[in-house]
């Protein structure tokens, strides 16, 4: 697989496995189709990567360069430097996107306007998944952090939520930097990886993954092919290969049963 995938959260569902008898909660991911907006080479860019856009976005709610960038525009600009026989980049004509994002791989043969669906996990059996968490706002210790709290019983009055001591002697004379105190909780970018795919929809586009996803439903997230292999993901053996000695030695045959004695 060359590049991931953009798509939106569409929300929880379980299927039911019935080879194992179980029920499997699903994660529901509107997968693509995603448009190839740019391909950048080490030559001219200074590195090689992949840019995807999802979703189409209203020509009415885009700016002239995100109209710019997926279109050409007559501009003096580009007329100047059409005359001195400066070569514009390739565009993919296609409607501006809501979400962007770049994958550092090889195109490995794709071109710009080309659409990348989600048919291209169809032999993955496991990926990984970015996405900005949800909001809290402003929350005290124990949730941000997953502090214990305080006794409930036994001298503690009014304070068994509070952080506690978080003071200094004279010396050092002052609370070192990141101390895990109350603050801003969530809107962070999380990846959760070696996900489990459990079923691919490729006529309506939908992706169905083991477990839950950051973000709340219709947040955007990135998928891509896990590079990690753990105990949940079955994966087909591989055949060892002998090796020093071993390598020309015939297979040995197996001991024969002793002869069983006459009463």
């Amino acid at each position: 697989m060359a590049v991931g995938l953009l798509g939106r959260k569409v929300g929880m569902t379980q299927i039911f496995d019935q080879a194992a008898g179980k029920v499997i909660p699903v994660t529901v991911i509107q997968a693509g189709p995603c448009h190839v907006l740019q391909v950048k080479t080490a030559d001219r860019d200074g590195y090689e990567a992949v840019q995807l856009g999802f979703l189409d976005k209203p020509r009415r709610l885009a700016g002239r360069s995100e109209r710019g960038h997926v279109a050409r525009l007559d501009s003096k600009r580009q007329k100047h430097r059409s005359a001195t026989g400066v070569q514009p980049p390739a565009k993919p004509g296609c409607e501006p996107k809501r979400f962007i994002r770049e994958f550092r791989t090889a195109a490995d043969g794709l071109q710009v306007g080309q659409q990348v669906k989600v048919d291209l996990f169809a032999s993955i059996l496991a990926v990984d998944v970015s996405g900005v968490t949800k909001g809290r706002g402003t929350t005290g210790a124990m949730k941000r952090h997953n502090f214990a709290g305080q006794r409930a019983t036994h001298g503690v009055k009014k304070v068994h939520r509070h952080v506690g001591s978080i003071g200094m002697n004279t010396d050092p004379h002052h609370v070192f930097k990141g101390h895990r105190m109350a603050g801003h909780y969530g809107v962070e970018n999380v990846t959760i990886r070696n996900m489990a795919v459990a079923k691919i929809d490729s006529e309506n586009n939908l992706l169905m993954i083991c477990g839950a996803v950051p973000g709340p439903n219709g947040g955007y997230v990135v998928i891509r092919k896990s590079n990690k292999v753990g105990p949940g993901i079955k994966r087909p053996p591989e055949e060892k290969k002998p090796v020093g000695k071993q390598a020309g030695k015939p297979a040995p045959k197996p001991a024969a049963k002793p002869a069983a004695k006459k009463k």
